[in-house]
């Protein structure tokens, strides 16, 4: 009886070497502007939550539109920078956001996992670009600082929003106001830091920033300040 023939080879499969390694994330920081009216107030309330400061937040779209972009003078005024991101590379040839005084940054990041935003909707960006979605802003503006004799840039918010943290997003944004500063010879950039957020203060002291624990934020606001407006100025032991 004849043998059976032996089976065929076995060819191993082939590695697929297409499959990809990473995730690339696609940023643009660019100046906003008064259609990025929405998105701004979005993210204020936002930021307003995580900082447990919500009952104090009475910003509105109108309110903002009025004060934020009344004149357009970046960098002597208040200035907002958005940090966008999409999946697919920003036009080489757009415009969006040129402006005589800043040119958009664009860099790109190489994630292990990819965004999942499930607010993407929301955060649509102004320039109705496809997949171009607001993940973060910061707000500055000018100081002075009489011991240097020079102007600086003082940050009153920086935010990333949650799909978007852990990726790097914030670094981007404060180098980008470190950079302008050092572009138009001012002399530091400053900001405050909630105490109990430490995961941040940890994050400013690797970059190098002077945490200050001697300084004291004061503020007058409300009813305080509409009292004090109207006081003499003259009542009570003076301190000072």
């Amino acid at each position: 009886m004849a043998a059976a023939a032996p089976p065929p080879p076995t060819v191993p499969a082939e590695l697929n070497m297409d499959l990809p390694t990473s995730y690339p994330l696609f940023t643009r920081i660019r100046l906003a502007a008064k259609p990025d009216v929405p998105v701004i107030h979005k993210m204020i309330h936002q930021m307003a939550v995580f900082e447990r400061l919500s009952d104090q937040c009475s910003a509105t779209e109108p309110s903002l539109a009025a004060t934020l972009f009344s004149k357009n003078n970046p960098f002597e005024s208040f200035t907002v920078f958005l940090i966008e991101a999409s999946t697919t590379p920003f036009p080489s040839s757009s415009s969006t956001g040129v402006n005589h005084k800043f040119i958009p940054i664009h860099k790109t990041l190489n994630l292990d996992l990819p965004i999942s935003d499930p607010e993407s909707e929301k955060f649509t960006s102004s320039t109705m670009e496809d997949d171009v979605i607001v993940a973060g802003f910061v707000l500055f503006f000018p100081n002075y600082s009489t011991f240097l004799a020079k102007p600086g840039f003082y940050i009153e918010d920086l935010f990333v929003r949650e799909s978007y943290r852990r990726k790097g997003l914030g670094k981007m944004l404060l180098s980008a106001v470190a950079k302008q500063a050092v572009a138009m010879g001012y002399g530091r950039v400053e900001w405050v830091v909630l105490d109990w957020n430490v995961n941040a203060i940890k994050f400013y002291e690797q970059m190098g920033a002077d945490v200050m624990q001697e300084w004291r934020v004061c503020r007058l606001t409300g009813d305080a300040l509409q009292g004090y407006a109207t006081a003499s100025g003259t009542d009570g032991l003076d301190l000072i």
